[in-house]
């Protein structure tokens, strides 16, 4: 099977290591932060270091990375922080889908929060606040058991291509969560434990478009929703080098193709680095 019903499988060829001694925790884990990495040396850290011993205590969470890969310092980066860090060493190339199954594999959560290398919390500590509450059954998303962040540009980096873009596709994604549609990018999705071990993960013979693949298949389970407390903010480092028409086009292309035909239109996911 294309799709990991056995998370077993996902874990072939993957080097794992694990912080000893683990952190002394003063509760049960509740989140598993997955973070999938593939040659992040120079922005991956921005990200981990803002996991510090209160945010890691106060929220219960668990830090995995799951690595594609990587020759640079990105795994020696993620031992800084992380609990776990699963490293790819197998042959084959792995796909983002297949990484974040991985990290699932690995966690203990009863919530699983997928989120890019290069990607931040608008607002960290409203963002995992929220989190926290909707984990516990809590809040007006309570009978939801999947989320997507609504994501932008960060401030800093934005431009008026940039507001006027992603303004119009969170609009979009918002108007199609509420009637139903399982749509979510892929920057950050968190979803219950047993709704992802139902829906058998992600698609890993997807190089693209298994962000919307997967939550299509996670609708016949529970409705999905956007909120605005997640607002992620991401790098816009693909957006400058191959421009937005090259992008939107690829994005369209790949996920009705995985919608479809379950499979990608893309031969290869070309990574972006700065």
């Amino acid at each position: 099977m294309n799709i990991s019903t056995s998370f077993s499988r996902a874990i072939e060829g993957v080097d794992v290591w694990r912080r000893l001694p683990p952190r002394q925790r003063q509760k049960q884990v509740q989140m598993s932060v997955i973070i999938p990495t593939l040659q992040e040396e120079r922005i991956l850290e921005r990200l981990l270091r803002h996991f510090d011993e209160e945010t890691i205590n106060n929220y219960n969470i668990e830090l995995i990375v799951s690595d594609g890969g990587s020759t640079d310092q990105t795994t020696a980066i993620a031992r800084k922080y992380a609990d776990v860090v699963a490293t790819h060493r197998a042959p084959w190339r792995q796909t983002i889908a297949a990484g974040r199954n991985v990290g699932a594999y690995l966690s203990s959560g009863t919530v699983l929060v997928f989120l890019n290398a290069d990607c931040m919390p608008a607002d960290w500590e409203a963002f995992w606040a929220f989190l926290c509450q909707w984990a516990k059954g809590e809040g007006p998303y309570a009978l939801y058991a999947a989320l997507a962040a609504p994501v932008v540009i960060a401030p800093e980096e934005r431009i008026t291509t940039d507001r006027i873009v992603h303004g119009v596709f969170n609009a979009y994604l918002s108007v199609a969560a509420k009637v139903g549609c399982g749509v979510g990018r892929g920057e950050c999705q968190v979803i219950r434990r047993w709704v992802f071990e139902r829906t058998g993960g992600y698609n890993e013979s997807l190089v693209a478009g298994e962000d919307f693949e997967f939550f299509h298949r996670v609708r016949k389970w529970t409705r999905i929703a956007i909120p605005r407390p997640l607002l992620v903010y991401e790098s816009p480092r693909r957006y400058r080098r191959w421009g937005y028409r090259r992008i939107l086009w690829q994005w369209f292309a790949n996920w009705s193709s995985a919608l479809i035909a379950r499979r990608s239109a893309a031969q290869e996911w070309i990574p972006v680095r700065e």
